[in-house]
């Protein structure tokens, strides 16, 4: 007669047979989990150090150990690190598909022309491997203003376009009335002048890749940039502090996620008007 209980009492390892074996789960980018201990869920947004970090639906991130103490539809599993996606399907930080063992071209003559440091940084961050890639350097102007200027040391042709990326590129501002000229003057043809509604790039990170529920408004009359740091309760009394308040910023962007579609459509834009082969 079998003894489904087993013959020896004392034996050790019962409670490990039967106990239910929790099955293993990669914490793969978008999966969604709850935390058994406290109920927070969210989705897996990246997984470093033997932590992952969840988001929840309202933009709040938090990290946990990988491991045990997760639940998916309610079963308990245990989140380990995913395997390295093959080396075809991965990439980029702005979605492209990263090409394999390419090494970035010689610089094409045509460029694109931001506004400022912190606007350069932003691109290279999120579209630095495609610019690698294309050959497409980036350069800053310290303001549009200075724009005839280049263009007239350094005229554009077919061969050498210019696209540009503004701020606070919006009906009846300084920086519309200056692209319109350019686009009516003689180097129209090979300039291409795009911009996004906001007051600053900064402004182009979305709110809730910062974990805040928007971005704050400041009175006229404020600087801007000042008038944010204050309102975040940052230090603002210094360049310095305006310095590390944007790497704070820019550290919360990993993705073309994480940044706005008004500025996405238009950095791709130049990206394309600038590569576009010559007829």
């Amino acid at each position: 007669m079998d003894d489904r209980y087993g013959s020896d009492v004392l034996a050790t390892g019962w409670r490990e047979r039967a106990a239910k074996p929790v099955p293993q789960v990669p914490a793969e980018i978008d999966l969604v989990v709850e935390v058994a201990d406290d109920g927070f869920c969210g989705a897996v947004t990246r997984v470093q150090g033997g932590n992952v970090e969840l988001e929840d639906r309202v933009g709040r991130k938090r990290l946990f150990p990988l491991g045990g103490g997760f639940l998916i539809d309610g079963a308990a599993v245990r989140l380990t690190a995913p395997t390295a996606a093959p080396q075809g399907t991965r990439r980029t930080a702005s979605g492209s598909f990263v090409v394999a063992d390419q090494r970035a071209r010689v610089a094409l003559p045509s460029r694109i022309l931001v506004e400022g440091k912190h606007d350069a940084e932003l691109v290279e961050k999120v579209w630095g491997a495609d610019l690698r890639v294309e050959g497409v350097v980036v350069e800053f102007l310290q303001g549009v203003d200075l724009l005839d200027e280049l263009l007239d040391a350094e005229p554009p042709s077919a061969r050498r376009r210019y696209g540009v990326l503004v701020d606070h590129l919006v009906p009846g501002s300084k920086e519309s009335r200056i692209a319109d000229a350019v686009a009516r003057g003689p180097h129209g043809k090979h300039v291409r002048i795009v911009g996004h509604p906001f007051v600053d790039v900064w402004q182009c990170v979305t709110p809730r890749a910062l974990g805040v529920a928007r971005w704050p408004e400041i009175p006229r009359g404020t600087d801007w940039k000042t008038g944010i740091c204050r309102a975040f309760g940052w230090p603002h009394e210094t360049q310095a502090d305006t310095g590390r308040a944007w790497q704070h910023i820019l550290s919360k962007v990993h993705t073309y996620r994480d940044l706005e579609p008004a500025l996405l459509g238009r950095v791709e834009e130049l990206i394309d008007f600038v590569t576009e082969p010559i007829a």
